[in-house]
């Protein structure tokens, strides 16, 4: 009888299901190690000597990238260099292999040159190999070794040497006599060639221990210029939409040609009108300034004008001589022919106290 999934013991499911990550991340992290995965061919080389080669650094076939170095190891007197490469790469019987300076600051690759009619064997023979020449241990080595010379005593024997031959035939007596002005040139320079040793070492120094920052440096710029690979396509992809952009506005204004040039005929002499009217606009505006001003006092009251007339009408003249409280009429113009005059009484009471 079949049991449920349900009802089964979750404990032997459990940790089937964890043995199978383990597992499957034990692959993952090993997956260049898997021959039917990475695909490519293993071959090994043996060298003289290591020449700074380090792994996962790139198998090159006349410049080309075919594959990386994946392993070094110490065989007797040699180094065995495992690597691998693509498939696809023909390696012929005779193939040598050569350790080659990739940059000055102490990257290297594998180079290999395809040679013979057969196919290459699992191992290059170290007759097949060849080794870089470093210039930071020669440089140290040839510090070390002038650095040993006894100047004073290299002299002497050229010295000796000149005397020696003193009695011998003018070519002999030229070519000892220069080299006792070499000898004494050397041994005048003794402490200049010591300095020039030490120089030289301390630059070979100071370049060793500074290798891992050039190193790190080159790599960041890598970086860099990665990033800039990345984006290409996408500047390229702006340049042909401004192309394809300023295609378009062509054709629109080729197509649109009647009609645009009139207007824009137009809109050049409206501008030369207001060009030559431009003293006059800036007079409108000048004068419209107060004239706006007081149209606001005027309406800002409300739904109404606010507006004073003056001598609209005349004042009637029992307003301007009203009767004084003793009887009396009013005053009489200077004039004397009767009109009345502008003054009032004292007594009198403006009926229309809101005129003046």
């Amino acid at each position: 009888m079949r049991i449920p999934f349900r009802e089964r013991n979750p404990v032997p499911i459990g940790l089937t299901a964890f043995a199978v990550i383990i597992v499957a991340l034990v692959l993952a992290m090993n997956l260049d190690s898997i021959p039917f995965v990475t695909g490519g061919k293993t071959h090994t080389a043996s060298f003289a000597e290591a020449a700074g080669l380090k792994p996962d650094e790139e198998v090159r076939i006349a410049g080309v990238k075919v594959g990386k170095v994946e392993a070094l190891s110490l065989q007797g007197d040699h180094v065995k260099v495992t690597f691998r490469v693509n498939d696809g790469v023909r390696l012929g019987d005779q193939t040598r292999a050569e350790i080659k300076i990739k940059t000055l600051l102490g990257s290297h690759f594998l180079a290999l040159d395809p040679r013979g009619s057969g196919r290459l064997g699992k191992n290059i023979p170290i007759e097949r190999t060849a080794t870089p020449f470093e210039v930071v241990p020669a440089i140290s080595q040839l510090s070390q070794q002038i650095s040993q010379i006894d100047y004073a005593q290299v002299a002497k024997s050229f010295n000796v040497l000149s005397d020696t031959f003193k009695n011998s035939g003018p070519e002999v007596r030229a070519s000892l006599n220069g080299l006792k002005r070499l000898s004494n040139t050397v041994a005048s320079r003794d402490d200049e060639l010591h300095e020039l040793a030490g120089k030289a070492k301390n630059v070979s120094q100071i370049l060793a221990d500074r290798n891992t920052d050039f190193a790190k440096l080159i790599q960041d710029g890598d970086k860099v210029l990665a990033a800039v690979q990345a984006r290409r396509q996408v500047i390229h992809q702006l340049l042909v939409n401004t192309v394809s952009l300023s295609e378009q506005v062509n054709a629109l204004i080729r197509e649109n040609q009647a009609q645009v040039k009139p207007m824009l005929d137009n809109l050049g002499r409206v501008t030369a009108l207001l060009v030559r009217n431009q003293d006059n606009l800036d007079k409108i505006i000048k004068l419209f300034t107060p004239y706006a001003r007081q149209f606001a006092d005027v309406t800002g009251t409300g739904r109404w004008f606010d507006s004073y007339i003056q001598n609209l009408l005349p004042i009637p003249a029992s307003i301007q001589n009203p009767p004084s409280g003793n009887g009396n009429t009013g005053q009489r113009g200077p004039s004397g022919n009767g009109q009345p005059g502008n003054g009032q009484s004292g007594g009198g009471k403006n009926p229309l106290p809101f005129l003046p």
